[in-house]
């Protein structure tokens, strides 16, 4: 073990002389970003050990992301570890040291310290020779903190047993967060109850907007039917068209499902309440390993055993009503096909015979990778001919595209995998581009040979002409990988459109080379509007529409610790905020659709990666954000006459401010 004592204190940020509830700990306050500590040591001191540890505890009850820096002396490569924290609780944060290797993206959450990320560069821990932990995301308050020294292990730290909570429990009986106060917060289960009878009562009144057709097309024109959901361009702009024939603009909701989880292992004592397990009505509350969902439980407060019914009644009364007409990914899908709402599907990756060999990128050069790609189509049987389906996801945000521009798959492979058929491909594309080693070497500049290339241990830094061959030959990976899972799914399912891999942002150019094949391209964009420009260079490249699979606003004026990506005052420049975006997408000739994520808050004590935003149309206890509603359901009222060019994008926005969170 080697402790790490601060080198110095960066900006603004402060040492406080004051008594700690961590033992050993030191309180710090700062005010901006990269704020923090600074330490330094010998090159290599980091080689003996498996992780960095340290205690901390944020207080105030708004979220804050820090990052830890790894770095190769002053200029040289930086790895990064960003990590979110709960509000007043103690978390034990454990980096460890083999994540510099940029195999994996993001680590699981432990108790008070969320959503875990690998980012930056990979680094040689040999030459590393300073660390910085600072302040990466906030909001305008100042940052108050304690934290015990940076430790640096070679066995594994153990988890925290019982956390300490300076101000008890986090969540209440409700699921709502005890260390905030707000107008419109639940105030009993009386107030509960009637909030969701009333609903149920109101729910078979709801209708989707005047001039929508039975599907939430539009009946003022109309093209041929064919009885699913299929793309059409008209010479002027894309249309998804719906099965009896009409435009269809996908105004969609992302997680229309009861999927409010708070994830509370090694957080009991953060609970108020929590319901027997042994009681059959409350057992579903329970999600595994351990996780509860209090919207559940609030819809079982007041149903009973309809609880499931009557939510799914009244959540899709509700999204008619709004105007939405997509029950989009990661909803309750069966729940809108027998309702005979407009869906989409996720289809979940799993490659078990190619395995992994970069994140999530399988061998796709194995032999059995077109096996797997075959099963992992199979899931679409369970919703073939269903015309309510207007078709599938591949799989949502592949993390091998997480990457800095010198990184590549195929230059990840090369340091985390020895041995695997895509290496060995990888080897063959070389020498028919080279022809022989000393070719090879004298094109990259370093001692590299093919038989290096093909398989065994790699650590030899790579140079700008060996990035571009890596790159080069990512983009023929992801054509092969892409091009499986497109044929095997058209086998099982030719009805319904292949919606893309909801990519995290605009892809670049290597990784777009291999998206061919899509009905629609799907990108997940949370910018402040949807990127005219990028759009129109996806589909100049790929020649297909473009659906945004997420977006979304958040505040900080309610009971949620963070605000989600994008951020805004309150709940009413979230409705403006929605406006600008969803009727300048709708504006764009390649868009056919923005989903918004999500339909709920997700949990004040954070879901199973940590995510505790302000990011819903709905509380968990079904209290609609009327400002954003009510925003919401003008706006798509007009999408159609926006998508017709009848009438112009509401081009008013509001404030955007700095991120609180990942």
């Amino acid at each position: 073990m080697r402790q790490f004592p601060p080198y110095r204190i960066l900006g603004t940020a402060r040492r406080e002389e004051a008594p700690t509830p961590i033992e050993g700990g030191v309180w710090y306050t700062a005010l901006a970003i990269d704020d923090g500590i600074d330490y330094r040591f010998e090159p290599g001191a980091l080689l003996p050990f498996a992780y960095l540890t340290t205690d901390i505890l944020l207080d105030g009850e708004h979220m804050t992301c820090f990052m830890i820096q790894l770095q190769e002396g002053a200029d040289g490569p930086e790895f990064r570890f960003s990590f979110g924290l709960l509000n007043q609780c103690v978390g034990r944060l454990r980096v460890p040291l083999a994540a510099v290797n940029q195999n994996r993206w993001r680590y699981e959450r432990e108790g008070a310290v969320l959503k875990p990320l690998a980012q930056g560069a990979r680094v040689d821990l040999a030459k590393v020779d300073r660390m910085r932990f600072t302040i990466h995301r906030k909001s305008e308050r100042p940052v108050h903190w304690c934290m015990t020294d940076v430790v640096a292990t070679a066995a594994e730290p153990p988890l925290l047993a019982k956390p300490l909570l300076p101000k008890g429990a986090l969540l209440d009986e409700f699921g709502q967060s005890t260390l905030h106060l707000w107008p419109g917060k639940t105030a009993g289960e009386a107030e509960l109850v009637r909030r969701l009878h009333a609903q149920a009562d109101e729910a078979h009144t709801h209708r989707w907007p005047g001039g929508f057709s039975r599907w939430g097309g539009w009946m003022g024109r109309q093209f041929a039917a064919t009885g699913f959901f299929r793309t059409h361009h008209d010479g002027a702009r894309w249309h998804l068209v719906d099965p009896d024939g009409y435009p269809f603009w996908s105004i969609g909701m992302d997680c229309v499902a009861m999927n409010v989880t708070s994830a509370y292992a090694g957080l009991e004592d953060a609970l108020t309440w929590t319901p027997d397990r042994a009681d059959p009505l409350y057992a579903p509350v329970y999600d595994e390993p351990a996780g509860i969902n209090y919207l559940k439980a609030n819809f079982i407060r007041a149903f009973g055993g309809e609880w499931y019914a009557k939510w799914s009644e009244i959540a899709l009364s509700l999204l008619r009503k709004w105007g939405f007409n997509t029950a989009a990914n990661w909803s309750d899908w069966r729940a809108a096909s027998a309702a005979g709402f407009p869906y989409t599907r996720p289809l979940t990756p799993h490659f078990p015979r190619s395995k992994c060999i970069y994140r999530e990128m399988p061998d796709v050069f194995h032999p059995d990778f077109t096996a797997d790609a075959a099963d992992y189509a199979e899931q679409l049987r369970a919703s073939l001919g269903d015309p309510a389906m207007i078709g599938y996801f591949l799989m949502n945000e592949p993390t091998w595209g997480f990457i800095q521009d010198q990184e590549s798959p195929a230059g990840g492979m090369l340091f985390n995998t020895p041995y695997c058929a895509t290496r060995e491909a990888l080897a063959g594309y070389l020498r028919a581009k080279y022809g022989s080693d000393a070719a090879l070497a004298a094109a990259w500049g370093i001692d590299a040979t093919l038989d290096a290339i093909a398989g065994g241990p790699w650590d030899t830094p790579l140079s700008p002409a060996a990035r571009a061959d890596l790159f080069d030959f990512s983009s023929v990976m992801v054509g092969r990988f892409f091009g499986a899972l497109n044929d095997a799914c058209r086998a099982v399912d030719p009805d319904h459109l292949n919606l893309g891999a909801r990519y995290f942002t605009t892809p670049p150019a290597w990784a777009a080379k291999g998206m061919q094949g899509f009905d629609v391209f799907s990108i997940n964009c949370y910018r402040r509007q949807a990127p005219g420009e990028d759009l129109a260079r996806i589909h100049d490249l790929l020649g297909c529409p473009i659906l945004i699979g997420e977006w979304h606003f958040g505040a900080l004026d309610v009971g949620l610790p963070a605000s989600g990506i994008g951020r805004v005052r309150d709940q009413e420049a979230r409705g403006q905020a929605y406006r600008v975006y969803v009727e300048g997408a709708a504006a764009l000739p390649w868009c056919v659709g923005a989903h918004y994520f999500t339909l709920y808050d997700q949990s004040a004590l954070g879901r199973f990666d940590g995510e505790n935003y302000n990011i819903g149309f709905l509380d968990v206890c079904h209290k609609p954000y009327d400002p954003l509603v009510e925003a919401a359901a003008y706006t798509h009222a007009r999408v159609y006459p926006i998508v017709c060019g009848e009438a112009e994008p509401d081009a008013r926005p509001p404030d955007y401010l700095p991120r609180t969170f990942l």
